[in-house]
């Protein structure tokens, strides 16, 4: 067997290492807050507090671990960079099988698609048609979760053609591309340059715009979107200039402290969710930490903010090209910077776009049956390509 070859892989955390993160949340030295701020200036103290407390003294890792280990999960290595994934196949399918690459953004990781990936292999289990059984592959992106990180900068160009090799060794020539976020990102070049090979391309988003023609061709929806995203990153924005800048000097606080960890990425979850303001109401206690556990284990915080320093660097002409692969779009209502269609046509060839009335930025995992009815739909009239 070649260092090359997929081997299973089921993690397991020691001992040594849950005391030490134990330890590490109950000496947390809290800072102050204004009476009353809630989430108004980024994480609610009074909600870490809450959540820190579970997390060292009620939060049951084993349990989850031992769950996320029940998936077919693998390591393989692609030029000398290990690529850790799930690998799920079919059950009991009544037509031609479409291979599916689940691609997850940030913060997160392939923890993002846990929950659709039994929707997406066995839907006659879960009520719908066996005829739009996938076989489904979920990576962790180079520098999250449990594959490697990187030892340079690495795009979600890069990323892509990491994809095409894997999905390659696996056996796909021809598979469907779905993803959000950084995942979106990675889709969309996977459409752009392995044409021949994405049957069609599937996203939560179409991430931040860039125009470079004369604005009077935009639509005034477009027009008004844009303001509106530059509105959001003025206000909203602070965690990315400081990701694509100076990733290094939050990662010496975030790599060294859970709560700290824990704090920047809720209030992702929070903000970014249909939840109300209630982060709850999208995500129980279990699944954040778990989330959150995943990156305290690895260490990975540090090079998953890298990739946005790496992802600033893509030279305009690269952003604004047009994808010609099929494309579809599931914008949920609960999402932010949401598209108008007429910028989703102008960017892709748009045969399907829908807004699903619930559901936020991490779609698969807050409304995981609508996000599988919506793939299994677009991707339906694509099954006979492969």
């Amino acid at each position: 067997m070649t260092i090359d070859q997929p081997q299973p892989f089921a993690p397991r955390a020691t001992a040594a290492e849950l005391d030490d993160l134990r330890a590490r949340l109950r000496a947390t030295r809290w800072p102050d807050a204004p009476e009353d701020g809630g989430w108004s200036l980024g994480t609610d103290v009074g909600y870490l507090r809450e959540l820190v407390e579970y997390w060292a003294d009620g939060f049951d890792w084993p349990a989850q671990e031992e769950a996320l280990n029940r998936l077919p999960r693998f390591r393989t290595s692609i030029d000398g960079l290990g690529i850790h994934y799930v690998h799920a196949r079919a059950v009991a399918p009544a037509g031609p099988v479409l291979p599916l690459v689940l691609t997850h953004g940030w913060p997160d990781s392939f923890w993002r698609y846990t929950k659709v990936i039994s929707l997406l292999t066995d839907p006659a289990a879960h009520g719908a048609d066996p005829a739009d059984a996938f076989d489904v592959v979920v990576p962790d992106l180079p520098g999250f979760g449990w594959s490697d990180r990187p030892a340079g900068p690495l795009n979600s160009i890069a990323a892509a053609g990491l994809w095409a090799r894997l999905m390659s060794r696996l056996g796909y020539e021809r598979f469907g591309a779905a993803g959000g976020d950084l995942g979106s990102h990675v889709t969309r070049y996977l459409a752009l340059d392995h044409p021949d090979r994405v049957v069609a391309a599937h996203r939560t988003d179409a991430g931040l715009p860039l125009f470079t023609g004369d604005p009077a061709e935009l639509t005034q929806e477009e027009r008004d979107w844009m303001r509106e995203v530059q509105s959001w990153g003025a206000t909203e924005g602070g965690y990315a200039a400081i990701q694509r800048t100076k990733p290094q000097t939050l990662a010496a606080g975030l790599t060294d402290s859970p709560a700290g960890l824990a704090a920047w990425i809720v209030e992702k979850l929070q903000a970014w969710s249909d939840c109300d303001g209630d982060v709850e109401k999208a995500f129980s206690k279990d699944e954040i930490l778990t989330n959150v556990t995943i990156y305290w284990l690895t260490g990975t915080i540090g090079a998953t903010m890298r990739m946005y320093q790496a992802n600033a660097a893509i030279p305009p002409a690269q952003l604004t090209r047009r994808v010609e692969v099929p494309s579809g779009f599931a914008i949920f209502r609960g999402d932010v910077v949401r598209p108008p269609r007429a910028w989703l046509e102008r960017t892709t060839n748009l045969v399907r776009a829908t807004e699903p009335d619930r559901g936020g930025h991490f779609a698969a995992f807050e409304q995981p049956e609508l996000y599988a009815q919506e793939l299994r739909e677009f991707f339906r009239p694509f099954r006979t390509a492969v």
